[in-house]
């Protein structure tokens, strides 16, 4: 491509957006005004305001509440984002209002517009959640997946047991094991590492750097996905093709299997094989296909981010384990392992739980809104095509709400005066609530009780012998991950370890799924 005409594209490009900007400038100046913020620059408005490569999102966009209040708003190259540091308001607006709020803005790079978390508020986006709510959209739904969900956290005790170290990839394999075998009717590896398993966890790590509102230049600028690629500026160029093709195997592998296996009659009933099996759908809908997997992304992911947070917890508050463990020991005792049947006896667990959903939300700052026509709000105006950025972690740390809201006590849930239960705010708001969270906080359950009764997790020691005092950070990104920590897990007891051991024959390992799906070979 000539230089001559790249140089056109760009002052093109720039010069409707400038254009774009002042009309927007215009029209606000003739209704109410923009939730407060700091001033735009010339052009380019408040590009320099964005959270920074690496920084944490929600850090970043707290500082605004003492700057300007709970509500604010930065406009760049034209796109208006407002900022909710304050949970009354995101309940009015994208609660109470959520016929006016509920889309998604466009991300070209992050191209996940397919799936239920990126589509915008449309027939495909109430499709999306019609096949999900037929297999996970209520408590007693989810219940027929109980005996998988035991069987697999059953598996993962196992392996902890077998290799400690591995912790995050047991977590991963555990999740992933349970969300693949519900939506594709698919069994990972159980020993060695599972090429499906690692492939989805791949694209979950992509998607949560991707979809980082304004972290990608082209998804405020999209002119510039047609400039060629040696222009300065457009390395994002080959990310997005890599991180592309890796999306794309993640939906149609899993989808190739099952449709492999329904044709020689070898399917396990699955969600996907239903929706299939349908005389309304085709086997070659992509929306069958992106539905499946918009179930993954929202319980698998989930439920990794949580228990990494809840060992993490367990390390460093050893008086938290050790009140839950002389709850289990009181109430179960040590010949059997807990089950969904306890959850009512045990009150403590149960608090650990909603703690670790408050303490380090999945979602920090949850997936972003759309305002989809002008609203007004407390007197000022959230334009149409406003992007709404909802701060969960500041919901979830308030000191007015939570007292000492940085340090985990469950036993703020069990005063006579309770704090809030703070599923209403960990889980996204209105028609965006996650329809994954209840499978996830079954599994997020059932998981922490039976590590609870069989695990004793404590600091690991260096090699003189000291203690290593873990750190509390989070990595940046959509899903709040822990950063890597050290942590030493093993049997509370010789009878435990029988106990953990015993599983092996109750519920015996299955044979792998991976050379089957290995050798599909996947038509485009």
């Amino acid at each position: 491509m000539a230089l001559g005409v790249v140089l056109k594209i760009v002052l093109v490009g720039l010069g409707l957006y400038f254009l774009r900007s002042r009309l927007l400038q215009l029209k606000n100046g003739k209704q109410a005004p923009l939730p407060p913020g700091p001033k735009p620059s010339f052009l380019v408005g408040n590009l320099s305001d964005l959270p920074r490569d690496g920084e944490l999102e929600f850090i970043h966009w707290l500082k605004h509440k003492d700057l300007y209040g709970p509500i604010s708003s930065v406009t760049v190259m034209g796109q208006t984002i407002v900022i909710i540091n304050e949970a009354r308001i995101a309940f009015e607006l994208l609660e109470k209002r959520s016929s006016k709020h509920s889309s998604r803005p466009k991300q070209i790079f992050a191209g996940w517009e397919n799936s239920l978390g990126g589509s915008p508020y449309s027939n495909q986006f109430r499709a999306h959640r019609k096949y999900m709510s037929r297999i996970i959209g209520s408590k007693n739904v989810a219940a027929q997946f109980n005996d998988l969900q035991v069987v697999e956290v059953g598996h993962f005790l196992l392996r902890v047991l077998e290799n400690p170290d591995g912790l995050v990839e047991h977590i991963r394999k555990e999740a992933g094991a349970v969300i693949l075998k519900i939506i594709y009717g698919y069994t990972v590896e159980p020993h060695d590492k599972d090429a499906l398993v690692d492939l989805i966890g791949e694209a979950m790590d992509q998607f949560g750097q991707a979809a980082v509102p304004g972290a990608w230049l082209v998804d405020i600028m999209p002119f510039m996905r047609h400039l060629p690629d040696w222009f300065p500026g457009t390395g994002f160029k080959r990310t997005a093709e890599k991180w592309k093709n890796t999306l794309i195997e993640t939906a149609d592998k899993p989808f190739a299997f099952v449709k492999h296996q329904m044709a020689r009659g070898q399917n396990e009933i699955s969600f996907l094989s239903r929706l299939l099996e349908q005389g309304d759908l085709s086997p070659e809908n992509s929306l069958v296909k992106w539905s499946a997997l918009s179930l993954y992304a929202g319980g698998a992911d989930t439920t990794v981010s949580s228990l990494a947070w809840f060992f993490l917890a367990m390390t460093v508050y050893p008086e938290v384990q050790r009140k839950a463990q002389e709850e289990i020991d009181r109430v179960i005792g040590s010949e059997r392992l807990p089950g969904f049947e306890d959850r009512e006896n045990l009150p403590y667990i149960d608090a650990i739980v909603k703690e670790i959903l408050r303490w380090n939300p999945v979602g920090p700052m949850g997936l972003p809104h759309m305002t989809t026509e002008d609203d007004i709000y407390e007197g000022y105006l959230i334009p149409k095509g406003a992007v709404i950025l909802a701060n969960i972690w500041y919901f979830c740390h308030d000191p007015s709400i939570y007292h000492d809201p940085m340090a985990f006590k469950p036993e703020r849930y069990l005063s006579p005066t309770p704090e809030p239960d703070p599923h209403s705010l960990a889980f996204g708001f209105g028609r965006r609530v996650c329809p994954g969270r209840i499978l996830a906080e079954n599994s997020l359950y059932l998981s922490i009780v039976q590590s609870l009764a069989v695990f004793k997790i404590s600091k690991a020691v260096d090699q003189t012998g000291k203690e290593i005092d873990p750190v509390v950070s989070p990595q940046a990104g959509i899903v709040c991950h822990p950063n890597p920590f050290k942590t030493n897990i093993k049997p509370r007891s010789e009878r435990h370890e029988t106990l953990i051991q015993s599983i092996e024959q109750i519920h015996p390992w299955q044979e792998s799924d991976a050379n089957v799906l290995e050798g599909i070979k996947i038509l485009n």
